[in-house]
């Protein structure tokens, strides 16, 4: 494993000086969790969207009707099928028909899946680790705190899920 990251941005004095911006470090990190995250997650044969499928699963305490779960990853449902088929094929979920309404669908994470998140979530745990090794617990608690803030207390498309769990008109 890497333990150091080219392209690492080294403050300099003007960052002092100068009116610091946010959005440009914020876009360097992102790409540093990407370069890290898709390759570790690849390993896993997953890719992030099925990440955030499988975390959004999970929240939803390990199943969701169909509907709700494209409208959470804010996608159209046939794109959804796609998404789920190659889930499905994995073993990580099941589709079955909704005992309350047979015309629809209910998406539910199966053990393997649940496996394969904790997996997919400790290779992600371990490379924010690593890049975010200069902070200490109480910097990277503030950090997070900070970034729901930003982002409105959503972490996310699982965050939206969430805030779709109540009623099915706002999903």
């Amino acid at each position: 494993m890497r333990t150091h990251y080219p392209g690492r941005i080294a403050p300099s004095a003007s960052t002092t000086t100068a009116r610091a911006s946010a959005g440009p470090l914020l876009d360097h990190l992102g790409r540093l969790v990407r370069s890290g995250g898709e390759p570790a997650l690849a390993r896993l044969g997953l890719r992030p969207r099925h990440l955030v499928a499988l975390t959004i699963l999970r929240d939803h305490g390990g199943e969701i009707r169909q509907q709700r779960m494209a409208a959470a990853l804010q996608i159209d449902g046939t794109n959804l099928v796609g998404l789920l088929n190659h889930l499905e094929a994995a073993g990580l979920v099941e589709r079955r028909r909704s005992p309350e309404d047979r015309r629809r669908h209910v998406v539910e994470l199966t053990g393997a899946g649940r496996r394969r998140l904790a997996q997919a979530e400790d290779a992600l745990a371990a490379l924010e680790d690593e890049l975010l090794g200069a902070l200490d617990d109480g910097e990277r608690e503030t950090l997070y705190r900070l970034l729901r803030k930003a982002t409105g207390g959503q972490a996310g498309c699982a965050g939206q899920a969430a805030a779709c769990a109540g009623d099915d008109a706002g999903c």
